[in-house]
Parts: C-alpha cells; structure tokens; sequence
C-alpha cells in the first residue's frame, strides 16, 4: 500500500511541471518601476485586425484574445507589456514583452509548461532588447537558436513578431 500510495505522489508531482515563473504584474514592475500602477486590458481582436496582425507578424496567430499591461506612474505611461501564449512542442509557454516608444526592452518568461530543461536562459532572453518594434526578427537571422530548445526558441521569436504586430495594430496606431 505504501508503494502505491508513494508512486501515485511520484506521478502526481512529475506532471504538475506546468508552472507560472513569475506574475506578469510583478515582471511589469520589476522592468518599469517597483512602484508604478500595472493595468491590464484583454483585446478581442476582430477579423480585419486578426488578418492584419497575422499578416504583419508574417506566423499564425492561435488566438484572437490579447492582454497589453500598461505600466504607470504619476499619470505617466512608462510602457507597455504584451502577453503572448504559444505552443511550444505540445503545451504552452507565455512570454511578455516589454516595449517602450516603439522599442522592445526585453522579455520575461511568465510561464512555461513544458519540461524546465527546455527553457530558455537568461543569457538568450537578453538578446531581446532594444529592437524597434518594426523589426519582424527571424531565428537564425537575427537570433541564434538553442541546441537542445530549438522548439522554445521558435516559439519565442515568433512570439515577438506577435508581440510587435499587437503593439503596432493596437497601441501605436492609436
């Protein structure tokens, strides 16, 4: 009985690797200030926005819902965050992009469910800062891949296009 119950603990823990890293509130603070306002808003994007969107960030977009945090501080925009989810092998991974006067700072990983060795590292994740938001990256042209997380960092860079074409269609173009 006792083996049972310890292989059931065993199997219920190994597939409970789906994991929020950090809240996408706390990466929008700790990118724009610790004491700044976050606010959230979900976009339903509708067909002609879809398209464009699709069209500009030149991949398939999984969805037509979009959340864009925008941090503040004395009545003072200091930028915006757009969070993509996509899948990565066969379960998802949610990036946030931090962007600001048309122009990415950086990302964080908010949360990954595939297995933790397919992460991306720090040190790739930094190649994401300062490119303008016009800038469709490629990977292998603009960003290296990862031996071994080749899949994560597909998903990543084509996550940015999204990020950017959200960005442009919906907060730029206002």
């Amino acid at each position: 009985m006792k083996t049972i119950f310890t292989l059931f603990l065993f199997l219920s823990f190994s597939t409970l690797q789906a994991q929020m890293l950090i809240s996408p509130i706390d990466a929008m603070k700790e990118a724009y200030d610790l004491n700044a306002t976050i606010t959230k808003k979900n976009f339903l994007l509708s067909n002609t926005k879809y398209k464009n969107i699709q069209k500009n960030a030149k991949t398939k977009l999984d969805t037509k819902i979009y959340r864009i945090f925008t941090a503040k501080k004395d009545d003072k925009i200091l930028g915006y965050g757009v969070l993509v989810s996509r899948k990565v092998r066969s379960k998802n991974g949610v990036v946030l992009y931090f962007i600001k006067n048309n122009n990415l700072l950086g990302i964080e990983v908010i949360a990954f469910n595939e297995a933790l060795e397919y992460l991306t590292t720090d040190r790739w994740n930094s190649q994401f800062e300062d490119i303008n938001t016009a800038k469709m990256l490629r990977l292998n042209r603009d960003i290296p891949s990862i031996t071994g997380a080749t899949m994560s960092a597909r998903s990543v860079v084509e996550s940015s296009r999204i990020a950017f074409a959200v960005y442009n269609e919906l907060v730029k173009g206002k």
